[in-house]
């Protein structure tokens, strides 16, 4: 008997020929890159447009698919499988990212909510369809029913499931994985994942379930992760601080360590996925996980988009009855999840926002829905007629939740209204429950990069500690480098560090700067890898407008030249001491900074220096 992992890639490959019944002879490399590349090349045509519209990119991805697939656009691309299974190493990292993301502590905090309205979700959902779909004729373990004998427990079972890929790919992008409702979301989709897991499981025996081979599933993934562990605590951290100045190699031993848990996870009859899930997470508690999760960004982003893309291609031209019946399924979905989510949550007792923007964030269908059906049409349980239904309204419930998820707070809002409406109040202290489940504050000051004037003005802010008492700012400072040195020793002294190169702009822009009040510089250009000051100026005035920056030149031409693209202050390390710039940051305010600026640009522009 198969594993769960060999029944998985075996319904990948029958359900592309499902999408593309036409026999279809291998791809040559030539054929290969020049399909990638049409791939890309519509995307970004397409992307273009959407963004010009302003309309979501995962959109218009999905409109590229179509365009240039064999089912319903110009049929320039016929062999979709290979592109697809190309297309597969995107959800592999983007589960990898999500396992590194993944804050086990606040995971914690929020686990009642998640391990509650994570069963309960999915047996409601199929409750649910269970009542539904008898409505549009589908039947269970009837002979010659709608959709096949078993097509009725494949449309509920497939409808409970959520997109993993399309969820957090939004939620990412509206930096929204770290509030309450992105982890309680983010909980629900991981017990999804196992009850996916189990049904993969029990397919096979559908008509004879056998527990035995439930428990070996479950045993196995037992394994991994207890094995994935083990190595993360015990060999890894020593591989990775050997390697951590060297960030390309940094990069490779991350997405090796990756592949090779994806590897041992198929062998052991899980999902390749679940695999890079449980590598990501193994990894998390390192102090390397943001730099990598910068690197490997835009690695992820290519595959994904040849992920939505391949989704495009294999959607089928619908009838007028597929679609209608689509239509009225994706509707019931939708509903399903606030049927299912809202009344579990707000029970617990978390009011009406955090209880209604987890059921909007989950409100498609699963890329793992699709597997399950096509496995289901090989193995005789369904037909034709009920996959090119799921394929329809996973589609569909794609395309919605790509206007839905932005807009999730505007909704969010009027929902609150309605039932405020209908008597059904907010609970007074739902914003607190929600504060408290939030990570440490952010900090107020950011020094972006260490190196020996960053080291003598901390030390300034340890020299004013008295009686016993830490400085108030050392407990409102953060340091964002890439030495482990650095790293080791500021963990020693209770300061808050992040491992990350700030030469990276997604580093920056995952280590959630918006929040801080003085962004400061201490670098001159000639020790900055890969940026300037300019650049990280730029940078920063995009990622956090309301913020004050700090900077650094190496001569009086350069600060001019930076006051001029904005900077808020320029320090001169030969003219200023790291006692004056720690007196600068200890006595900050908006008002005290723009005097100082206005009265260091006046100096500047006195000195006539022979080497300006």
């Amino acid at each position: 008997m198969s594993g769960v992992g060999d029944q998985l890639a075996r319904g990948e490959r029958i359900f592309q020929l499902v999408a593309q019944p036409m026999s279809i002879a291998p791809a040559s490399h030539g054929d290969l890159l020049g399909s990638i590349g049409l791939c890309v090349t519509t995307a970004a045509v397409c992307a273009l447009v959407a963004s010009r519209v302003k309309q979501p990119l995962l959109l218009a991805y999905l409109v590229a698919g179509l365009l240039i697939g064999p089912e319903v656009g110009f049929g320039w691309i016929t062999d979709t499988e290979v592109i697809a299974a190309i297309s597969e190493i995107g959800l592999i990292l983007l589960l990898f990212l999500i396992g590194l993301e993944m804050d086990l502590h606040t995971l914690r905090a929020a686990g009642k909510p998640v391990l509650v309205t994570g069963v309960l979700q999915f047996l409601l959902c199929v409750a649910l369809g269970g009542v539904f779909y008898p409505l549009l004729g589908f039947r269970l373990g009837e002979e010659g029913a709608v959709g096949g004998p078993f097509g009725l427990a494949y449309l509920a079972v497939t409808s409970a499931l959520s997109s993993t890929m399309i969820v957090v790919k939004l939620l990412y992008d509206k930096f929204e994985l770290d509030t309450l409702p992105g982890r309680i979301t983010l909980g629900i989709l991981v017990c999804q994942d196992i009850w996916a897991i189990l049904v993969l499981a029990l397919q096979p025996n559908l008509l004879n379930p056998q527990l035995s081979l439930l428990l070996l599933s479950f045993a196995k993934g037992a394994v991994v992760v207890a094995a994935s562990f083990v190595v993360s605590r015990y060999v890894l951290p020593g591989v990775f601080r050997s390697i951590a100045k060297l960030p390309e190699v940094m990069l490779l031993a991350a997405l090796a360590w990756c592949f090779l848990v994806c590897t041992v996870a198929d062998a052991a009859g899980l999902s390749r996925e679940m695999g890079a899930l449980i590598a990501g997470v193994a990894m998390s508690v390192f102090p390397y996980g943001l730099d990598i999760t910068a690197k490997i960004t835009s690695i992820r982003d290519f595959f994904v988009t040849l992920f939505f893309v391949a989704l495009g291609m294999q959607i089928p031209l619908p009838t007028f009855d597929l679609l209608l019946a689509a239509m009225v399924a994706s509707g019931f979905l939708i509903a399903s999840r606030f049927l299912s989510v809202f009344p579990v949550l707000y029970l617990m007792r978390y009011g009406h926002r955090v209880s209604v923007l987890p059921a909007i964030n989950l409100a498609q269908m699963s890329e793992f829905s699709l597997v399950i059906a096509s496995l289901g049409l090989a193995m005789g349980h369904i037909d034709q007629q009920t996959v090119s239904l799921i394929i329809c309204v996973f589609a569909l419930t794609s395309i919605a939740s790509t206007y839905m998820i932005p807009a999730s707070h505007t909704l969010a809002q009027m929902w609150s209204r309605w039932l405020t409406r209908f008597r059904v109040p907010d609970l007074p202290h739902a914003l607190e429950t929600e504060a408290g489940h939030r990570a440490v504050k952010p900090p107020r000051v950011v020094f972006l990069g260490f190196f020996r004037q960053a080291s003598a003005i901390l030390h300034e802010f340890e020299l004013a500690s008295r009686d016993g008492r830490r400085h108030p700012l050392l407990d409102d400072l953060l340091v964002i480098d890439f030495n482990p040195v650095v790293h080791r020793e500021l963990q020693r002294r209770g300061i808050r560090c992040l491992y990350g190169d700030i030469a990276h702009g997604d580093t920056l822009k995952h280590a959630e700067l918006h929040d801080a009040a003085l962004v400061v510089v201490t670098l001159p250009d000639t020790i900055l890898k890969g940026t300037s000051n300019a650049k990280l100026l730029q940078q920063l005035r995009r990622l956090c407008p309301a913020a004050k920056v700090v900077v650094t030149a190496e001569g009086t031409r350069q600060a001019l030249a930076l006051y001029e693209q904005g900077a808020d202050y320029v320090v001169i390390p030969y003219l200023h001491s790291a006692a004056q710039i720690a007196r600068i940051i200890e006595d900050y305010s908006p008002a005290r900074l723009e005097a100082l600026r206005v009265e260091h640009l006046a100096l500047l522009r006195r000195r006539q220096e022979v080497l300006p």
